[in-house]
């Protein structure tokens, strides 16, 4: 009977990291293994931000976003919030369907979209509802084979193809929902790709807009230092107007090509909130959460960062012993959960109570 129950817990595991790796993108070191031939597919149609369906989160409806984990002690903050979250998924169009066949997925995909809803929305853009009120846009975002493809030409169009969207979601939300409140930009994977941009064209200023910015959160891809002119990594867990990244990896796990300058890369400790190579032990690990959603596990993990990226010892959780993975690009914003939330919330208070006394 025990080893059923422990085989009946590793499949589910496995079904877990599966459903992970679909929702979320695996731009992290994962290639996606189906057949893919991109069509003459013309270029999707354009999205229309006064849409609502165009958006995989606002404040103003219900959607994933609006999720707390139960036993997390936290609340859905929008209704509200003097601040504002603009999150930008990561890819969810891993294979082609109907709709989409080319570099970059058709915007009413609905299979596309509730891969993007029920797993980076659900799982990611819901740890900052205490902070601030998200906004998502859904774009048309490249597929998963732009990163891995050596047609350098398409890969480059299809991204910008994509951020051209995300651009214009950020310039109606502006424009439109704003109303001068301070930011947060946070990403995951692809997402991060075009956060980068988009903080490199709107933030990365010694103006305004650079005052308005809490923090930015760009988890999943490198960062290095030299991307930026003005904005700079954030030193500890209260400080703001700054950006905090990080990848997770196992200890002594070396993905293919991984060389300078990844090991250069600039990178945060989620538990420490420095980047440092101060170690952080599992036990200030306040919770994970895994497939239950609403079940947040407490010390999962530890945390340290070394070589770019961060380093972790294998997660303890219910049948973790069977589990072997190495790179936890899926999970960055899982193992951490806890901590990013209290961390978003942390870092609006402080910014607040600094603007009282400018």
């Amino acid at each position: 009977m025990e080893f059923h129950n422990m085989k009946r817990k590793h499949l589910l595991l496995i079904g877990f990291f599966a459903t992970l790796m679909i929702a979320t993108s695996c731009t992290g070191g994962f290639k996606s293994t189906y057949v893919w031939t991109p069509s003459s597919q013309p270029t999707p149609p354009a999205p229309d931000y006064a849409n609502p369906d165009h958006w995989a989160a606002l404040p103003t409806k219900k959607d994933l976003a609006d999720s707390v984990p139960t036993q997390s002690g936290g609340f859905n903050n929008q209704d509200q919030a003097g601040f504002d979250i603009f999150f930008i998924h990561p890819t969810s169009y891993l294979q082609q369907t109907e709709l989409s066949t080319g570099w970059n997925a058709n915007m009413d995909d609905a299979a596309i979209n509730r891969k993007t809803d029920e797993g980076s929305i659900k799982y990611q853009a819901s740890v900052f509802n205490q902070a601030g009120k998200i906004y998502a846009p859904r774009y048309r975002q490249a597929s998963i084979r732009a990163y891995f493809t050596s047609d350098t030409i398409q890969k480059k169009r299809a991204l910008d193809l994509a951020y051209q969207d995300v651009k214009t979601a950020f310039d109606y939300y502006m424009s439109n929902w704003n109303h001068g409140r301070p930011i947060i930009i946070a990403s995951h994977s692809q997402g991060t790709t075009h956060a980068i941009r988009l903080l490199q064209e709107y933030f990365d200023h010694d103006d305004a807009a650079a005052e308005k910015l809490v923090a930015a959160y760009l988890v999943g891809m490198p960062v290095w230092d030299t991307m930026f002119v003005y904005l700079r990594p954030c030193g500890d867990a209260d400080d703001t107007r700054c950006y905090t990244t990080w990848r997770t990896y196992a200890k002594g796990y070396y993905p293919k090509n991984y060389v300078r300058p990844n090991t250069e890369a600039v990178c945060t400790n989620p538990l420490t909130w420095k980047t440092d190579d101060t170690y952080a032990p599992r036990s200030s690990n306040q919770g994970s959460i895994l497939k239950n959603f609403n079940k947040v596990y407490p010390n999962v993990c530890d945390a340290q960062v070394a070589d770019g990226v961060v380093r972790i010892s294998r997660p303890h959780f219910p049948g973790s012993i069977l589990y072997r993975l190495k790179n936890y690009h899926i999970v960055d914003y899982n193992l951490f959960y806890m901590s990013i939330r209290e961390n978003s919330v942390l870092r609006t208070r402080m910014f607040r109570d600094a603007r009282s006394k400018e």
